[in-house]
């Protein structure tokens, strides 16, 4: 796979990073519980209950992250993400209890806030322009194929049932978070930081940002496109079992068709895509196609339980692949086209809250409408991404035009901060 072209060695450190953290995160989520019930006298619920709260804990993070970042820049905050990471894994072999449990959880879970709230920024001073949907697009391709990658790796460990193997995975991801952090640290060099600009700007980038209601208002239709890309994990599993029916391998196989179809073609599908129009253009498509693959999904109810059954889900499945591979690349690139770059660190970690909402949000969202009906959730869902879906291209514009939105700072300093816009057309970066 050729990547676009990057300063120095980011062009393959960056992927190797990305790669263990996706290998790593399939690997760990689906072993965590059992990892965690077989060290410990600790219940279902407990365990739960903690890795909630631990995670909790993490999520006022991304605004402090992003101001670091701006102020010393996101190569040394990416280091130190994968460095704690690490730590916590390390600190998971010394599990015994609720406190270590807690307290190991925490360590992990700050470090892999630290790090997404951080490497979309170092993504983004690596490479410019058309180069950077490509980026992007490489980057979902990596994620889709290592968590893929760790999740069969973890249903091995899972039927070796054996203690000794769940350390062994625990050990690993520990050591190839170090590898990771190392990668960066020797092969990656930050972008050289105007003197005295970055500093002044970043003290403010909170407040900016605040005000800045074109990019909130980006944050806040993406929650809607990501509660489709979660729903997907969420409702699928439980909707495909005891709504229609279907046999239980049926969901494994559509996991695997969507992470292998978004893993290979991303990149082909984004490069097509922004030929044809703009980033915002890309997002509002793929909301188009989440909402046709809510009503398909939704007319599944229809058909008789059988091979029928299963062969239309799987073609469906194709809808959401396609969608994510349309969205994903181009909601990231516009997010930092959008971001001013003095403050770019504080801009793409608050975006980083799109993904947090829709995480929180999805499973509570899913199990109170399916509660009333089976075909209820995917009806709200296709809604959200239709209202989605009109609602970009008008925002892209906004963020397009000048203004509050997409301006570069000329100063910083106080509420009466002015900015110079940068003339940017709606697809540019």
């Amino acid at each position: 796979m050729r990547w676009p072209r990057a300063r120095d060695g980011a062009a393959w450190a960056i992927p190797v990073a990305l790669a263990i953290d996706a290998i790593g995160t399939g690997l760990y989520l689906p072993l965590s519980m059992v990892y965690f019930l077989a060290v410990t006298d600790l219940s279902e619920t407990g365990v739960g209950l903690l890795l909630t709260a631990a995670t909790a804990c993490s999520l006022l993070l991304p605004l402090l992250v992003g101001r670091i970042v701006d102020r010393i820049g996101p190569r040394s905050v990416v280091i130190a993400g994968l460095l704690s990471q690490a730590a916590g894994f390390f600190l998971y072999l010394g599990v015994a209890g609720p406190v270590s449990l807690f307290l190991a959880a925490l360590v992990e879970s700050v470090g892999l806030r630290v790090y997404w709230s951080s490497v979309f920024a170092l993504i983004a001073e690596q490479a410019d322009g058309e180069a950077r949907d490509q980026w992007f697009a490489r980057a979902g391709m990596i994620r889709a194929a290592g968590t893929g990658a760790g999740t069969v790796l973890a249903g091995v460990l899972l039927a070796l049932a054996s203690q000794h193997a769940y350390r062994g995975m625990v050990l690993a991801d520990a050591i190839s978070f170090v590898f990771a952090a190392v990668t960066v640290a020797l092969f990656v060099r930050g972008a050289r930081r105007p003197a005295g600009g970055p500093d002044d700007q970043s003290r403010n980038g909170i407040r900016h940002l605040l005000r800045n209601r074109p990019y909130l208002g980006l944050i806040g239709v993406n929650v809607l496109f990501n509660i489709c890309t979660v729903f997907l994990a969420v409702a699928v599993p439980v909707y495909v079992i005891r709504g229609l029916h279907a046999p239980g391998w049926a969901v494994g196989t559509f996991l695997t068709i969507t992470t292998t179809v978004v893993a290979t073609c991303t990149a082909e599908v984004t490069r097509r895509s922004r030929r044809r129009t703009s980033r915002g253009g890309a997002m509002a498509w793929g909301g188009r196609l989440w909402a046709a693959w809510c009503v398909a999904a939704a007319m599944a109810v229809l058909l008789p339980r059988g091979p029928l059954l299963v062969g239309y889900l799987a073609l469906v499945m194709l809808l959401w692949a396609t969608a994510e591979m349309l969205h994903g690349p181009a909601s990231n690139a516009l997010s930092a086209q959008a971001a001013p770059k003095g403050a770019r660190g504080t801009y793409l970690a608050a975006f980083q809250y799109s993904f947090a909402t829709a995480d929180m949000v999805t499973p509570g969202l899913f199990g109170v409408l399916y509660g009333m009906n089976r075909v209820l959730p995917w009806v709200v869902v296709g809604c959200l991404a239709l209202t989605a879906s009109m609602a970009i291209r008008p925002l892209e514009r906004r963020l397009a035009g000048g203004g509050a939105a997409g301006g570069s700072f000329e100063r910083l300093a106080g509420d009466g901060a002015r900015e110079v816009p940068e003339r940017r057309g709606a697809g540019g970066a």
